[in-house]
């Protein structure tokens, strides 16, 4: 409406509405000369601007303004932007469905696994935690500037780092003593089985990344810094770090809870070995890690002991 009372060829008053718009519309257009369209918002109307110098010859003497209706494009527009957002929501949900199917799937599995094996009751879920709080605490010490997305996917995988056992005989798998050596070889055997499990059942997620994580986990959690472990014998940093922060979960666990073959550590023991393997079986770099950790690990067990009591 204000724009139908501006004269052709006359200066547009201060105190016009109008004023707010055009100038800054000719001030972008002379800076960029800009051949971006704007657009004019009124009540119940949208009008598409387009600004052109007005030239005599080749002398530039004023702009020229075209300004079209654009309403029912504009709503149009806006519709399909409403059915896009909508159509987004409804994606995120299947997708969110999805995933939470998939990850009860590998949880079903985790548990099935845990379930053949009378030694480890509960491990998968402690380790988790353990996961968690080592996590935490990496996090806040900064030693590796570990990105949200691979603590993320670090505690989202580390449940899955024995379903390879889920290929090792009854036998071996259930049996209460130690191992003669013929049968550790059949066990060992868990760790790459396991990997190749993961990859089965991640191919077709599209998190690369979480994909890598989750093998590698599976994988390499026996492995030892200083290169005595297995299955590949990886020495320091060819040990891809899920995979170290995953063995002291891993060997912390083992110490302090009770197995059919043995008791439970107490803090101190499992403390003062796990301390004497950082630089030979844990990355030396983890130690203050750790460390800062204990008092929450303990908390933890002691925590889960009495309920479990």
């Amino acid at each position: 409406p204000e724009m139908s009372e501006i004269v052709i060829d006359s200066p547009i008053n201060t105190k016009e509405s109008m004023k707010k718009y055009v100038v800054p519309w000719l001030d972008e257009f002379k800076k960029n000369e800009s051949k971006d369209k704007h657009l004019y918002k009124t009540k119940d109307r949208v009008f598409n601007v387009d600004v052109n110098y007005l030239f005599d010859g080749k002398t530039k003497r004023g702009y020229q303004l075209v300004i079209t209706d654009d309403t029912k494009d504009q709503k149009y527009i806006s519709l399909l932007s409403k059915f896009n957002s909508s159509l987004k929501d409804q994606v995120n949900r299947k997708t969110a469905h999805i995933v939470e199917m998939h990850n009860n799937l590998i949880m079903s599995m985790a548990a099935m696994v845990e379930s053949r094996d009378n030694s480890t009751g509960g491990h998968i879920r402690r380790t988790s935690d353990c996961i968690r709080i080592l996590v935490d605490e990496i996090k806040k010490q900064k030693v590796f500037n570990l990105s949200e997305d691979f603590c993320k996917n670090l505690i989202k995988a580390a449940p899955m780092h024995d379903l390879g056992k889920i290929a090792v005989d009854d036998q071996v798998l259930r049996k209460p003593g130690k191992f003669e050596p013929e049968e550790f070889e059949k066990m060992k055997k868990h760790t790459a089985e396991g990997a190749r499990i993961v990859h089965e059942i991640l191919k077709s997620t599209d998190d690369a990344d979480f994909k890598i994580i989750a093998e590698n986990v599976a994988h390499y959690h026996h492995e030892r810094w200083d290169g005595s472990g297995y299955p590949n014998g990886l020495k320091g940093d060819k040990i891809p770090l899920e995979a170290r922060i995953m063995a002291i979960a891993d060997v912390y666990d083992a110490l302090v809870s009770r197995r059919v073959y043995k008791d439970s550590m107490s803090f101190e023991q499992a403390d003062k070995i796990i301390m004497e393997s950082f630089g030979k079986h844990f990355d030396k770099r983890l130690e203050p890690c750790y460390v800062s950790a204990r008092p929450r690990l303990e908390e933890y067990y002691l925590k889960i002991s009495s309920y479990e009591n």
